[in-house]
């Protein structure tokens, strides 16, 4: 056995933070003090290391000296508790417009997970894997976000099934309010599979399918070269949570991990409230 140092890069600001969090939630349920295997601290360092680096739950558990499900209990509860820190959609849609940004971006992406043998049958009448997007190749969960025009990620949806359609997904849990705040004067700005989305919702002009030229083409080339940004919002996400890049758990877990790691980074931007 070979035992070594190592460091979390991460603020401990942050971790005093979440801190408080484990602390009101265990106040909540009534826990006793000192009935727990780890303190607030402890189990905040562990829920950030899995975010952090992927590490796994059974190692987590054997660092820290806590059995394998006593770490994936405690990691559980601390996706949970960061998870409700979360802000609706509503709330970001207000601050937006109180901060008077020029506009949002909204984008959908796959979170991977691991293959999920559950069988739906799809439009044209053929068995499909439901959480497989054909779109992405791999299995996952679908999740819209909104982003500022600097890229930085406001707001994050509940997951959906891979194989369900960005528009569809966004239908279901966006659209309805970016109607009420295009009319407000807060555009959307989107990519060539929200077309049709709705007013409010600018997504690129598609080439005629008789190969003539596009007139309004300096218009799309605007609009990517804003739109583009919102891919820093996902990028933010998965590239310093390496959980998001191939989640284990349930893939209905997915919507929690994002919204937790949607928190995270808004504590280490500054943008929490």
């Amino acid at each position: 056995m070979i035992t070594y140092r190592a460091t979390l890069d991460v603020p401990r600001e942050l971790v005093c933070h979440l801190c408080l969090l484990l602390s009101a939630e265990r106040r909540r349920r009534g826990t006793r003090s000192h009935s727990r295997a780890l303190t607030c601290f402890e189990q905040a360092v562990t829920g950030l290391r899995w975010f952090r680096d992927r590490t796994d739950r059974a190692a987590l558990g054997r660092d820290h000296g806590v059995s394998r499900a006593t770490a994936y209990r405690y990691i559980d509860e601390f996706i949970n508790v960061v998870a409700d820190q979360a802000p609706d959609l509503h709330q970001a849609l207000r601050r937006a417009v109180d901060e008077g940004l020029t506009h949002l971006i909204l984008d959908g992406t796959i979170i991977a997970t691991d293959r999920c043998a559950e069988k739906i049958i799809g439009v044209k009448g053929e068995p499909i894997d439901l959480w497989h997007s054909g779109k992405a190749r791999r299995h996952g969960g679908n999740i819209q976000a909104l982003s500022a025009p600097c890229g930085l990620p406001l707001w994050v949806s509940d997951v959906e099934p891979g194989s369900v359609h960005d528009l569809t997904v966004a239908r279901t849990h966006v659209l309805g309010a970016l109607y009420k705040a295009a009319a407000d004067g807060l555009p959307i700005l989107a990519d060539s599979g929200y077309d049709g989305a709705g007013i409010g919702i600018l997504a690129p002009i598609k080439h005629p399918s008789d190969g003539r030229s596009l007139a309004l083409d300096t218009r799309n080339a605007l609009l990517r070269a804003l739109r583009c940004l919102g891919k820093r919002g996902f990028t933010l996400l998965t590239q310093r949570r390496r959980t998001l890049q191939r989640i284990t758990a349930s893939p209905s877990r997915i919507g929690d991990i994002v919204k937790a790691a949607l928190v995270l980074t808004h504590f280490e931007h500054g943008y929490l409230k």
